[in-house]
């Protein structure tokens, strides 16, 4: 059973992140710590939540909470990213990843296969190249379904 305080924590908080060009993820409202945790994860649509883009909800949030006087508990406001996506979808992903252990799936066979293991090498317009045990293995983009951190 979720607790009652989430839906309307919810209302508020994806309202106040739309305003700041994030989107609400997520919100928990965990009693057994002490004081009382209030947990928000937020995204950017476009870019990486960075720890302004956290403090700038944060201190907005809790005004809004505190000016409602929602919540007749004491509490801790914890507002955060849920942490990176497990696929590989952005340029940015693809660079940040170099040298990782992923796993790509091919929506169709290609060579044989339809899933490859191994540290990222690089993605190119046509191709994604994975390390296997020292060789260089390059799969076609166009039979990619998806790229997954291992």
């Amino acid at each position: 059973m979720s607790h009652p305080l989430i839906k309307p924590i919810q209302t508020i908080a994806a309202d106040l992140a739309l305003n700041l060009g994030l989107e609400l993820v997520e919100v928990s409202v965990q009693t057994h710590h002490n004081p009382a945790v209030v947990r928000i994860d937020i995204r950017k649509p476009l870019d990486e939540v960075g720890l302004d883009d956290c403090e700038r909800m944060s201190l907005s949030l809790e005004a809004e909470l505190d000016r409602l006087d929602l919540i007749p508990f004491s509490y801790t406001l914890e507002v955060s990213s849920p942490g990176i996506e497990p696929f590989l979808t952005t340029d940015r992903h693809f660079a940040a990843f170099r040298g990782f252990t992923i796993a790509v799936s091919a929506h169709t066979p290609y060579a044989g296969k339809d899933k490859w293991v191994g540290q990222l090498v690089e993605r190119t317009e046509d191709v994604i190249k994975l390390n296997q045990r020292g060789k260089v293995v390059a799969i076609p983009r166009s039979v990619v379904a998806n790229v997954e951190l291992q």
